[in-house]
């Protein structure tokens, strides 16, 4: 069983997750939905709070640097 930041954090990212998904999917961007499949499944892969926040932002920016 995880701690409440640990919870916290992964409806957090995984929330942000299936709106990049949303947006990426209507407006045909590749970016913004595989970095939005990427902070779905982040909380699976990483259980360190400090390393889902970071990485986490890392995936929320590259959107916002790389459009196709």
């Amino acid at each position: 069983m995880g701690t409440s930041g640990q919870l916290f954090v992964s409806m957090f990212v995984s929330s942000i997750g299936v709106g990049y998904v949303v947006y990426g999917r209507k407006q045909q961007q590749t970016t913004a939905l595989i970095c939005g499949f990427g902070l779905c499944g982040l909380p699976y892969l990483v259980t360190d709070v400090t390393f889902s926040l970071v990485i986490g932002a890392i995936l929320m920016v590259v959107p916002f640097l790389k459009r196709d």
